[in-house]
């Protein structure tokens, strides 16, 4: 039940936007031409939609949406900042609390446990450190001005610019949105059965290991090598989960992004979100509180 709250305060702010975020465009648009305003209320209005839609019905494809609107939400405010008045300059700290609401982890635990089987729960895996410090915000700013470049233009009255923006853009868009939906889709789930490790990055096919061979679960200290466990937090620095097993077991590791190598490992390395909240027993029996 606490786990919901903070998804429904994201919600609820998101909710709120149009209020702040509409007059802080129309403040913002003032002086444009009625096609550039109508169609930049447009696509506000439809980024608005498909936000709540992803937050009022979580899923995978609704989380790697809201990774590329959120960063797009806190970069609109910020240049409609200036010119905002009244309830508008609200729109500014609102925005920055909507995007990060919008990005949480209790987000992402609703996205993924959505499509969660009977009495399977799912706990997102962090999205790798060292994509998180440039690529994904990259990609996400990169997916949206991608959208956003082609009708702007036309509306703007350059229809040369903007149908190459169209042609250049929408397949670009598909690429990297390609790309950002493979972290929404990268779980440790507990099962009634055992564990298993869902990774498309790091890993060919699901592994499943069952309870009779898992020799125990716990948590280890951010930095901690992993010694000849198997890594899979492909860098991230924080905490992680270790899996031991009394036998080694088989993992189709990926090698780049169609060949994969059938390995054995006596343990697994993986950097959960919301660890914490697990309960670890004998054997690796992990549960959820």
């Amino acid at each position: 039940m606490r786990a919901a709250i903070p998804v429904w305060c994201a919600r609820a702010v998101w909710v709120l936007l149009p209020l702040t975020g509409g007059a802080a465009l129309a403040d913002a648009t003032t002086g444009w031409s009625g096609a550039t305003t109508g169609t930049a209320t447009v696509i506000a209005w439809t980024a608005w939609a498909v936000g709540l839609l992803a937050l009022v019905a979580p899923r995978p494809w609704g989380l790697t949406g809201l990774r590329v609107l959120a960063p797009a939400l806190a970069i609109g405010v910020v240049l409609a900042a200036g010119a905002a008045s009244g309830i508008g300059r609200l729109a500014l700290p609102h925005g920055v609390i909507a995007a990060a609401l919008a990005l949480s982890a209790p987000v992402a635990a609703a996205a993924a446990n959505a499509l969660a089987y009977g009495d399977e729960v799912r706990y997102p895996l962090r999205v790798p450190a060292p994509l998180l410090a440039l690529p994904v915000p990259l990609a996400a700013v990169a997916t949206s001005g991608a959208v956003i470049a082609g009708p702007m233009l036309l509306a703007a009255g350059r229809p040369v610019a903007g149908v190459v923006a169209i042609a250049v853009g929408v397949p670009l868009a598909v690429v990297l949105m390609r790309s950002l939906h493979a972290l929404s889709r990268r779980w440790f789930v507990l099962v009634p059965a055992g564990i298993t490790f869902v990774d498309p990055m790091t890993l060919g096919e699901p592994t499943l290991v069952r309870h009779a061979d898992i020799a125990g679960v716990k948590q280890v200290a951010a930095g901690l090598p992993p010694g000849p466990a198997l890594d899979l937090r492909l860098g991230t620095p924080w905490s992680g989960v270790a899996v031991g097993f009394a036998t080694p077991q088989p993992f189709a590791r990926r090698r780049g992004r169609k060949q994969a190598e059938l390995i054995e490992a006596d343990a697994v390395v993986v950097s959960v979100v919301g660890a914490r909240r697990l309960a670890f027993g004998r054997r690796g029996r992990a549960a959820a509180e």
